[in-house]
């Protein structure tokens, strides 16, 4: 038996971090190396999300990170807190497929995989997900009390499963015991239909209507099938009339999920139904540094606004930008600046020869011509300083760029067109009445064109 030598859990989480950083998360930190016995390395997890998260996907980074720290060849296992005493007290682990049983609590089901990434403390709350976070943290605090059923729909990429997570996690945390099934509406069906292929339909049943709390992923794909959909009918039934709570996810209100029988609309309907919607630019620039922090990523808080301004579609899109920048600094040896930033996501940057300017590269024009900051031009604030700027930035882009006026308002923190016509206006009546505004308007409309090649 070795003891660990002080500074093995820093080389450990250094050696992941240099050569595997996409896996990275700050909550490596609380990871405790124990003792090498045999050729196994015991790092113990407490979290019990955490643990079953790192035996599935942690084992071989951890082992390749503990060989190369330490030089011999060993092999990592992630034990809890009970296992890590139960060795203190006999000597021995079990086998590595035994322990993971062991440690495997009652509520897991192997159809879904909890990330330790989505919790509440790392969910951002915006306008558009106030109402679903708030009935979320009401339904962990008073299951099948507060909410229930609780249905959450929104469009692709825009936190429905993260805020399902959290919410299991959340539970899981206040009753370590609760019997928790969460899987998808995709893998309810296959097991369904292999219930019914194989005759085991009592064990199916079992399986599902003795949870404490049944959550379903992608709901809308009952859509069309009518043999589940009479099957959840009564499991959700089931479940309901014994007071266990029922969380349901999907791309649409119940109403709006095509062939859904109407039963399972009034039922999915009769509980709390919150939508999230696209997160505003104030919202996106939180989610960016929050990611970033997950992964322990160093970034000035140009980079995180420079891409919560290109990037507004949902959150995936947003992180899949941070990860080609992160991917992209790594590659060049760099550290992560806004320069940086752009190469990564505009390839060729901001300006392109022969083609009329981005809407990028008029605010770089107008950042510079009046020293403002990109944060600052994106933000509410409205001191004259920075309000004007902004109206010559939706100007330009009016004028340069086939954009509308939603899409430009919506580039610019999420302001409404009426706001863009106003600027628009104000910027023109000036240019006509002050020759100081046209030589300022003329000054980066020639930086603009000397800037694309034309």
């Amino acid at each position: 038996m070795k003891d660990i030598e002080p500074g093995f859990r820093e080389a450990l989480i250094g050696y992941l971090r240099k050569h595997h950083s996409e896996i990275c998360r700050h909550w490596f930190d609380d990871i405790e190396p124990s003792q090498i016995k045999d050729g196994v390395l015991r790092l113990v997890v407490r979290e019990p999300v955490q643990l079953r998260y790192l035996q599935r996907l942690g084992g071989t980074y951890f082992t390749e990170a503990a060989q190369n720290v330490t030089g011999r060849l060993l092999v990592v296992r992630f034990v809890s807190p009970e296992d890590e005493a139960r060795f203190e007290a006999k000597g021995t682990l079990p086998a590595a497929s035994d322990a993971e049983s062991a440690e495997r609590p009652a509520w897991l089901d192997e159809q879904m995989l909890l990330s330790p990434d989505y919790t509440f403390g790392s969910f951002i709350v915006g306008p558009g997900n106030r109402l679903a976070h708030a009935a979320a943290q009401a339904v962990v605090a008073k299951p099948a009390r507060a909410y229930n059923p609780f249905f959450i729909h929104s469009g692709v990429g825009l936190g429905k499963t993260h805020l399902l997570h959290a919410m299991c996690d959340a539970l899981l945390k206040a009753q370590p015991s609760l019997k928790l099934c969460y899987l998808s509406c995709s893998a309810f069906m296959d097991l369904f239909h292999e219930a019914v292929k194989a005759g085991r339909m009592t064990d199916f049943r079992n399986r599902f209507r003795t949870a404490d709390v049944l959550v379903i992923d992608d709901i809308h794909f009952l859509s069309k099938h009518e043999q589940t959909q009479e099957e959840f009918f009564h499991t959700f039934n089931a479940l309901y009339q014994l007071g266990k709570q029922i969380i349901l996810s999907s791309d649409a209100a119940p109403s709006d999920i095509p062939d859904l029988e109407e039963r399972l609309t009034s039922r999915f309907s009769a509980g709390m139904v919150a939508r999230i919607e696209r997160p505003c630019y104030e919202t996106r620039v939180s989610i960016l540094k929050t990611k970033a922090e997950l992964h322990g990523m160093q970034i000035p808080d140009d980079v995180p606004a420079y891409i919560a301004a290109k990037v507004d579609t949902n959150i995936r899109e947003l992180e899949g930008a941070l990860t080609r920048v992160r991917g992209y600094a790594m590659a060049m040896g760099l550290p992560i600046t806004l320069e940086v930033a752009r190469q990564a996501i505009d390839g060729e940057g901001p300006s392109r020869s022969g083609n009329a300017p981005s809407l990028q590269a008029i605010i770089d024009s107008v950042t510079r011509y009046y020293d403002v900051k990109l944060t600052d031009l994106l933000s509410k604030r409205r001191h004259k300083s920075i309000a004007m700027p902004r109206q010559v930035c939706m100007y330009l882009a009016r004028k340069h760029t086939r954009f509308s006026l939603e899409e430009i308002g919506g580039y610019f923190g999420g302001r409404d067109h009426t706001t863009v016509m106003h600027a628009v206006r104000t910027i023109e009546g000036k240019a006509n009445a002050d020759t100081k505004m046209q030589a300022e308007l003329g000054s980066i409309e020639q930086d603009l064109l000397e800037r694309s090649g034309r």
